[in-house]
């Protein structure tokens, strides 16, 4: 393993680093205004939602490395404290990058890049036609980080009113993630896009209590098929199935011709069972995968 004390490598180096590995990050598409009107539109990834009462968006605009000077955005924020937060999903994407050239003060990256310039309701600086939610927000704190080339500059921002385009909802009114086409930055020049099969669903244990992979037999717990992420979703269940309900599924699982059919080899016959219930657990019949995990046992 490489061990890396921040202290003993350049800030370019540690910035690939943590670019790197702290990814995929969402991007804060900030559109901003300095006292005199001129409009700056430029990305960060330095971004996050941190409360929803109120609602509060977080993004930072580091100092540039080279110089340590402030970027735009900050002096503008400094100057007028309101921000929009433009969302960015895959069909934007190139046109975002391309917003992200370092462009002389007073340049309007809207039309550099060639995005919608929509007026916002509340807040003076415009939205992003283009993007699929808008949050027009107020800046209530920027918190310094440090004064050297690379500190953050947290811009503390509360929602005060969000757009959101119609075609990204689902029937039932919400965000559908498919829809929405999101895209996530990486390290260097790559990005994410959240779509297709990227996109999966984890049960969270918040309405009950699971066992806890602890609980589960060592037998089980200890396969060598069996993934740590296949353990995670056998230790959700709040209790394994009853002994009469593994008697059903055995005939269900058809148990006795895979005991006919390993007689001699009980080792095969559990590497067997635990890829079956592996298969199981993969679409997301996790029942199913206990019960023929019992009968492994």
């Amino acid at each position: 393993m490489k061990t890396i004390n921040p202290q003993e490598v350049s800030v370019a180096e540690l910035h690939g680093i943590l670019l790197g590995a702290i990814a995929p990050r969402p991007i804060a598409f900030a559109s901003t205004i300095d006292r005199e009107g001129r409009v700056n539109l430029s990305p960060f990834s330095f971004f996050n939602v941190f409360g929803s009462n109120p609602p509060v968006l977080i993004f930072s605009p580091s100092r540039r490395v080279r110089g340590n000077t402030h970027k735009h955005t900050l002096e503008n924020v400094y100057e007028v404290p309101e921000v929009v937060i433009n969302i960015v999903n895959f069909a934007m994407v190139e046109q975002m990058s391309l917003a992200s050239t370092e462009y002389d003060k007073g340049v309007n990256e809207f039309v550099k890049a060639g995005f919608t310039e929509l007026a916002s309701q509340i807040v003076k600086p415009p939205r992003v036609g283009e993007s699929p939610v808008t949050f027009e927000c107020k800046v209530k704190q920027i918190i310094e980080t440090g004064t050297e080339g690379g500190a953050g500059n947290l811009i503390v921002c509360e929602v005060v009113l969000t757009h959101i385009q119609a075609d990204i909802l689902n029937e039932a009114g919400k965000i559908d993630q498919h829809k929405i086409d999101l895209v996530g930055r990486l390290g260097g020049d790559w990005y994410v896009r959240a779509g297709g099969n990227a996109l999966f669903e984890v049960e969270k244990p918040l309405a009950k209590k699971g066992i806890g992979v602890d609980q589960i037999p060592a037998k089980i717990r200890l396969s060598t098929i069996l993934t740590g992420n296949n353990l995670g979703k056998l230790g959700n269940v709040e209790q394994l199935p009853a002994e009469e309900e593994v008697k059903a599924f055995a005939q269900e699982l058809n148990f006795a011709d895979l005991q006919a059919q390993f007689k001699d080899d009980k080792n095969a016959l559990e590497i067997h069972l635990h890829q079956i219930a592996q298969a199981y657990l993969t679409n997301n019949e996790t029942l199913k995968a206990w019960k023929t995990l019992l009968l492994s046992i």
